[in-house]
């Protein structure tokens, strides 16, 4: 008899134990997950929130009716307003440079978008200060001009574009070189306009792509503390954002408040995480949409 049926049978049943762990190992890994979430996740979170209510809900709410906290929240949905638009348009430009030409510099344009990446927040805050500062290169001239930058708006708001400015190309760009250039030119040949295939080619590839980069760079834009902090001097009530404004009620010992300020925050962040996990969704239904349709 051929013993080749028998071992074929072995094979393959060691294959499916080698790709199937034991269900207590299973059990374990999920148990450890969820142990570490809850550590260092959940319990922080529930924490934040408790703090925040710890006199009731009325402390609470009257945080949110100062004029201070007020001036901070409307600050950082102007800087959100601002960055996440312009960022947007940067990094839809330059993943379609990127992804769909070649240029020499290319590489360098790579490296220059991963720059803020890699450099720390409270760096570039730094170097705002000397390009723009009292005693920075353009110092006197701004000063000339009555123009401040440093310790005000102008300031937060370069900050906030510097340390957001990849998340929407870096999304975009992997995204548009896995899908090449092949519908873009037969659009072309077939006599569609540049505005024309971008709109109905390009833009439904890569929407829920830049959906969810925009959503990255909101939340950072919301979130971001050290580049802002070195740039906007903490002026009460005019150049504080919502992150500057928790550090500053937090070392006044003003724990409610701060709590409370924090607790927002919180919120737009898992406001985030849901909408992002719901892009992520329709990202992998469009991808596994497309998928099916082009398999024989």
């Amino acid at each position: 008899m051929n013993p080749t049926p028998r071992l074929s049978r072995t094979e393959g049943g060691s294959r499916r134990r080698a790709t199937h762990d034991p269900r207590w190992m299973r059990a374990l890994l999920v148990g450890a997950a969820f142990l570490f979430l809850g550590l260092f996740l959940f319990v922080p979170l529930a924490s934040v929130f408790a703090h925040a209510l710890a006199k009731g809900i009325g402390p609470y709410l009257e945080t949110f009716q100062d004029p201070v906290t007020l001036s901070a929240i409307r600050l950082t949905l102007i800087a959100a307003a601002v960055a996440v638009p312009l960022n947007t348009l940067f990094g839809v430009c330059a993943a379609w440079a990127i992804a769909k030409f070649d240029f020499r510099g290319k590489q360098v344009l790579l490296t220059l978008i991963d720059l803020p990446f890699s450099v720390s927040p409270v760096i570039s805050g730094l170097i705002y200060v000397l390009l723009f500062g009292a005693q920075g290169w353009l110092g006197p001239w701004l000063a000339e001009r009555d123009l401040q930058i440093i310790f005000a708006i102008p300031g937060i708001l370069l900050a906030t574009l510097f340390v957001t400015f990849p998340f929407v190309a870096r999304e975009l760009i992997p995204l548009m070189q896995a899908q090449g250039r092949m519908e873009e030119e037969a659009a072309m040949v077939l006599g569609a306009s540049g505005w024309k295939t971008w709109w109905r080619v390009t833009l439904p590839n890569i929407k829920w792509g830049l959906l969810y980069g925009i959503i990255l760079c909101n939340a950072r834009a919301m979130g971001e503390f050290g580049a802002v902090s070195v740039v906007s001097g903490h002026i009460r009530g005019q150049t504080n954002t919502l992150p500057l404004h928790v550090e500053i009620l937090y070392n006044e010992y003003n724990a409610v408040a701060a709590f409370a300020v924090a607790s927002l925050l919180t919120l737009l962040a898992v406001l985030t995480l849901a909408l992002k996990s719901w892009v992520e969704g329709k990202q992998a239904a469009s991808l596994a949409a497309a998928s099916a349709a082009t398999s024989p």
